[in-house]
């Protein structure tokens, strides 16, 4: 964080100093909701959440070096307290994002956020100090603490921005002011909770609704393919930049193609010039993150041979999203299990059918390990069934329903789309799809396991990889 006293964050989130001795110690270290992460001279921001009250762990992060804790109460160490802890963690950020000279770049979408934002950070830090959301650290509080991590040398400012109503994003929008906004879809995700695809696409649009007018620098990167996104364009008066396939995309893909790994190539066009790509990540669905990222990297002067080289070296910094190791006995497994939706789902299915090429010839077969997809309310059945009838056309060799009515659908999909015998199997829980995983796997195999992050699936992965021996398993 860039370096206040305690009198000015105090100022700043209109809080009273409680047994501060001198409250011109500066906070030079990070600002951290976890006291086991307290660093020197930061500051200790305590929750009170449903099972455990950071205000009992005050003490512990002052002994840790902590110059004060941001509190709702006294809780006998130096403090600031306020009366809302969330609202007084936002204002801080909002003015320390005031103060900074970086370029905010604020991303939201219903899939792709994550594997887009770490895109975007791997060729933004080529060319200058970059600060990103960890992980899906994307909400109220964690695009805030994100936003805290920047200090006085950071030139770009990366936060990815969720939401689950009407107002959310809007929100975020505004504690961390963005000048580029970049929406990437309008998918199924939440669905449930959002009442329709057209209130998903009105939640999502305000990020673009908050931006600068195009002569102050605001610019909106929109998703040229999907037109709930497109639309967006009449609703921002920044400048408009359109990445997609379609023809009249800004920053486009030519020549789409997945290679026998599963691995996307493309000839990336932008206004300046065109280069060649060949990403690291599988799946024909990081196309579009991988040109969104292209158009932002644009827009903040990276060369076009300079994009296409960073975005084929880039990697996956966030874990169980389409993370391939391969085992020593030559099982693949590709750990999707972050989260899914219809979408995902259906993208992750195409990238593991493309990597059965290389699997049938070393022998193997193509393994779907699926869960439920969470919150897709009132089309749950439909979609869940649809998944399963889409594992058959895709000619995956095995299909495994891991869980509860969800994955009998999807189970039940499949057999109705004309699988049969064992090729379509319903079991319990993880641990019994581990059980018939060890004894069916043989070299050659690729296992794409994949669920919304409830279900828990990465256990599968694991145990998987577990079992290949300690050590044994090589990420590619």
């Amino acid at each position: 964080m860039i370096a206040l006293t305690l009198a000015e964050i105090a100022s700043i989130v209109s809080g009273q100093p409680h047994d501060i001795p001198d409250t011109g110690r500066r906070v030079t270290g990070p600002v951290v909701i976890d006291s086991r992460e307290v660093r020197p001279d930061g500051l200790f921001v305590a929750f009170r959440g449903e099972h455990v009250d950071g205000h009992d762990y005050a003490q512990r992060a002052v002994e840790a070096g902590a110059a004060a804790v941001l509190a709702a109460r006294p809780v006998g160490v130096p403090a600031i307290v306020v009366d809302d802890v969330e609202a007084a963690l936002g204002a801080l950020a909002r003015a320390v994002v005031a103060r900074l000279g970086a370029a905010v770049v604020g991303l939201t979408g219903s899939a792709g956020k994550t594997s887009t934002k770490d895109l975007i950070a791997q060729l933004l830090e080529r060319i200058a100090p970059t600060v990103w959301t960890p992980g899906s650290f994307n909400n109220e509080i964690g695009l805030p603490l994100t936003a805290l991590r920047a200090d006085d040398g950071t030139r770009h400012l990366v936060l990815e921005m969720g939401a689950r109503g009407i107002g959310h994003i809007r929100y975020l929008a505004e504690l961390t002011p963005p000048r580029i906004g970049v929406v990437l879809n309008v998918g199924t995700a939440h669905i449930g909770e959002f009442g329709g695809r057209e209130q998903i696409a009105v939640a999502k649009g305000e990020l673009v609704e908050v931006l600068p007018a195009a002569a102050d620098g605001g610019v909106a990167v929109l998703n040229a393919d999907d037109p709930l996104v497109r639309a967006m364009s009449a609703r921002t008066k920044a400048r408009t930049v359109l990445f997609g396939e379609a023809e009249d995309a800004d920053v486009r893909a030519e020549d789409v193609r997945l290679t026998d790994t599963g691995r996307p190539a493309f000839r990336l066009r932008t206004p300046t010039g065109c280069s060649d790509v060949t990403l690291r990540l599988y799946g024909e669905h990081h196309v579009s993150n991988a040109l969104a990222a292209a158009a932002v990297a644009h827009e903040l002067g990276m060369s076009v041979d300079g994009i296409a080289q960073a975005l084929s070296e880039a990697g996956q910094l966030s874990r169980w999203r389409m993370e391939v190791t391969e085992r020593s006995d030559g099982v693949t497994v590709v750990n999707d299990a972050y989260n899914a939706n219809p979408e995902s789902m259906r993208a992750a299915l195409r990238a593991l059918a493309a990597m059965g090429g290389a699997a049938q010839a070393k022998g193997g077969r193509t393994w779907a390990v699926l869960g439920r997809m969470a919150e897709l309310g009132d089309d749950s059945l439909a979609e869940h069934d649809a998944v399963g009838r889409l594992v058959v056309r895709l000619n995956v060799s095995k299909l495994v329903a891991v869980g509860g009515p969800e994955a009998a659908w999807l189970d039940m999909g499949a057999k109705n789309e004309g699988s049969w015998g064992e090729e379509s199997v319903h079991v319990s829980d993880a641990r019994a799809a581990i059980d018939l995983l060890r004894s069916e796997l043989r070299p050659g195999d690729v296992v794409l396991v994949k669920a919304s992050r409830a279900e828990g699936l990465e256990r599968v992965a694991q145990g998987l990889l577990d079992s290949a021996g300690e050590g044994e398993a090589v990420a590619r």
